[in-house]
């Protein structure tokens, strides 16, 4: 017969959660996608002359452009690679964080230019019935 555990803790208890101080909360795959898009424009931004010297190697080329612009290549590839930190994913989440508030702003501050275009629409339908029915009316 076997002997009941006499530890009553559980393993996954036990171990102390990491807190990512800079991200408090825990994001979604649509905001995720955005911090992401801000990384890799980030880095992009640092690259950006060895990107455009491939870009400009590569013009007019398909499959040769692989070992044609072998050196614009790899000189991109090493920048891409040199910025592409955590440290950096970092910055581009705590970036997001900073204009969370501000996008949210905008967000309904454009629902409420929506809303109000949405009633002038429908006051506009309103009025051209009423003239409509009117008119008919006087037609008869």
């Amino acid at each position: 017969m076997a002997t009941p555990s006499t530890s009553s803790e559980n393993p996954s208890s036990s171990t102390p959660h990491k807190y990512n101080i800079r991200n408090p909360l825990p994001l979604s795959a649509t905001q995720e996608q955005e911090v992401k898009r801000l990384y890799y424009k980030r880095v992009r931004g640092y690259c950006a002359d060895e990107i455009k010297a491939f870009a400009e190697c590569a013009v007019n080329r398909t499959v040769t452009a692989t070992w044609i612009c072998r050196s614009q290549r790899l000189a991109m590839n090493s920048c891409m690679v040199a910025h592409a930190k955590p440290e950096e994913e970092d910055r581009a989440r705590e970036e997001w964080f900073a204009t969370h508030e501000e996008r949210c702003r905008a967000r309904e501050e454009e629902a409420v230019r929506v809303e109000k275009r949405r009633e002038e629409v429908i006051r506009m339908m309103r009025e051209d019935d009423a003239r409509r029915q009117q008119a008919q009316t006087q037609g008869r």
